[in-house]
């Protein structure tokens, strides 16, 4: 089955008629990126109607639904009543993690039809969204290939006086320069006391010897995100930043080991929070262990100590504990992998053992 045809499998789930607006799930569904299109899907068939700039890319790509020229102004939504009218569809499912407030006012006032908006339908696109093809994963590990082999360029480039922001843009620079459509997100590349902070954004401070360098990166390859972290050390670190090290690469490995389709998100975050706390330093691993990771960086399922829906097989999720001390450094390690029945696939390759440039 064609992912629109898993769609409108579950379609009378939620609605007569579903509706997706959204860039990215418009995409995932018709495999054409855009700024525009309106996606209406019915159980028996499906229909994009997008404008004029893209018309002629949408009726040589898309495949699995009828491309109609979007008309002028308020023409659009009269084109879509007619849709309605001719498949008798009296509700219409909208996505509400995607659809705007004025969005649906528009609808609700121009479609004849009822817009309940109580949220099945978006959840049904994301469990939809979450279990990977083949198809899918291979532009990943594509995507994972890329990154790594800026993470091993920048093995030779990093040393002593770099800024952040120097080491940053180097390593965008090669990803971009290395067949990636683009950055997973804004890359994050810290050192000494900044690596503290779990989301902190390169500034111009210059690294020293004996300080760690966190990496946390990745690249696009066809609309489909790679996400990996990496902490190494200019020079030789402390005994501390070796321990912090170790404590962070057993939780990680116990993670991985751990991981298969049945297990909670809870249960696979508990592995590794386990492992950090009995050394004394649960309050510094303050974020979940692990995210899905697809056409966006982070979408279902997720890992932490809250998530008790169990991990499909196929889906994608992140490993990534973290220990940080304020003021002083901190360390993560994050790989990400393919959920698999009797364990995971895990698609990232580089190196974690603790390494000193």
């Amino acid at each position: 089955m064609t992912k629109l045809e898993r769609l409108q499998a579950r379609l009378p789930e939620c609605g007569d008629c579903g509706i997706i607006t959204d860039e990215v799930n418009r995409r995932y569904f018709t495999g054409m990126k855009s700024s525009a299109g309106t996606v209406l899907v019915f159980p028996e068939e499906s229909y994009l109607i997008i404008d004029f700039r893209y018309i002629e890319k949408a009726r040589s790509v898309v495949k699995d639904c009828t491309v109609i020229l979007e008309g002028r102004g308020e023409e659009k939504y009269a084109q879509i009543n007619e849709l309605l009218e001719k498949h008798n569809a009296k509700t219409i499912a909208i996505d509400s993690m995607t659809c705007t407030v004025s969005e649906l006012a528009n609808y609700r006032s121009k479609l004849n039809a009822e817009i309940p908006g109580d949220g099945r339908f978006g959840r049904i696109i994301r469990q939809l969204r979450m279990v990977k093809t083949a198809e899918e994963t291979e532009k990943m590990i594509a995507a994972q290939r890329i990154a790594e082999q800026g993470f091993e360029f920048m093995l030779t480039y990093i040393k002593e006086g770099l800024t952040e922001r120097e080491m940053q843009l180097t390593l965008d620079h090669f990803m971009l320069s290395h067949g990636a459509e683009a950055l997973s997100f804004d890359t994050i590349v810290l050192s000494g006391p900044n690596t503290s902070l779990p989301h902190g954004v390169p500034s111009e401070r210059r690294v020293q010897r004996g300080e760690f360098v966190l990496m946390d990166f990745g690249a696009v390859v066809d609309g489909y995100h790679s996400d990996m972290t990496r902490t190494v050390c200019v020079s030789e670190p402390s005994d501390k930043m070796k321990k912090v090290y170790d404590t962070v690469l057993r939780a990680q490995k116990a993670g991985l080991e751990k991981l298969r389709a049945g297990i909670s998100g809870q249960e696979l975050d508990a592995v590794a929070r386990d492992i950090i706390a009995a050394e004394g330093w649960g309050e510094c691993f303050g974020h979940s262990l692990g995210h899905g990771v697809g056409m966006e960086i982070h979408e279902m399922p997720y890992a932490s100590p809250s998530s008790k829906e169990l991990l499909p097989e196929n889906s994608v999720i992140t490993v990534e504990p973290g220990i940080y001390l304020e003021g002083e450094f901190g360390v993560r390690i994050e790989d990400f992998a393919i959920v698999k029945a009797e364990g995971c696939e895990n698609m990232t390759l580089a190196r974690k053992e603790l390494i000193c440039l």
